[in-house]
């Protein structure tokens, strides 16, 4: 039987979601607290990789179990072994092939910059100082809804076997307490591309670029012309998207 879990955890103390040796990962530490609960060796398959230092408001997993379970005993006793940093939502029954990676049909990453020094943010947010024109910002994110190739933005050596993405919406907002908001959906995502893409448009917003070099540089699919990838901490996995015949979201 196959089980859905919808989380969102703090990713600071993490080195990403994916598990590695000797390294402490969000899905390691997920992994040891069902074994433990369910008596028996439990993998889990995430919705994708986030990097070291990178969070997620909303993220699905699924798992296998042989055994029948009360679904909400389960969901409890596991947020209350699991860290502070990581909470569980809910945890569903689906069928056997659903698949959390493979059954997403999009994505949502939100990143968020601060002007000022906040230490409740310090963990959620990239304190940048310099002003920015918005506006610039959004004309350029604009942009990246008519290209489909982000080689620009995709990390050396990810094997990926294209470089192609569908990007549905991207765009800057700001909170009332001036906050900057970065949002980007997409059907998939290349390995540390929003991140790439957020300190490239900050240099757009800081006048480095104008819009149309912006568009040069996604043209030009070289990674080496990119801005810096913006700081872990302010990125967000914020929504994971199914057919609703496979998943529909609880929360």
């Amino acid at each position: 039987m196959r089980y859905f879990i919808e989380l969102r955890y703090d990713g600071e103390a993490y080195c990403g979601w994916q598990r590695q040796p000797d390294m402490p990962t969000v899905q390691q530490t997920i992994e040891e607290a069902l074994t433990k609960l369910l008596r028996t060796t439990t993998e889990i398959v995430g919705a994708g990789r986030t990097d070291t230092g990178v969070n997620a408001s909303y993220y699905v997993a699924h798992f296998d179990s042989g055994v029948e379970f009360d679904i909400e005993q389960v969901c409890y006793k596991l947020n209350m072994m699991l860290p502070k940093d990581i909470a569980i939502f809910s945890i569903t029954k689906v069928a056997d092939d659903a698949h959390a990676r493979f059954g997403a049909v999009e994505r949502e990453y939100t990143y968020f910059i601060s002007s000022v020094k906040n230490p409740f943010r310090r963990h959620s947010a990239w304190l940048y100082y310099v002003p920015l024109d918005v506006e610039k910002m959004n004309q350029a994110a604009a942009k990246l809804l008519t290209y489909s190739d982000f080689t620009s933005f995709a990390k050396l050596n990810s094997n990926n076997k294209t470089n192609i993405c569908r990007i549905m919406e991207a765009k800057w907002s700001v909170e009332a307490d001036g906050v900057l908001v970065f949002t980007i959906r997409a059907d998939r995502f290349l390995r540390n591309m929003v991140r790439s893409i957020v300190g490239t448009l900050v240099d757009v917003g800081r006048g480095r670029y104008t819009i149309e070099e912006f568009c040069a540089i996604v043209e030009a699919k070289n990674l080496s012309l990119s801005s810096a990838g913006a700081p872990a901490q302010g990125l967000f996995l914020s929504d994971v998207v199914y057919r609703s015949d496979i998943f529909e979201k609880r929360v």
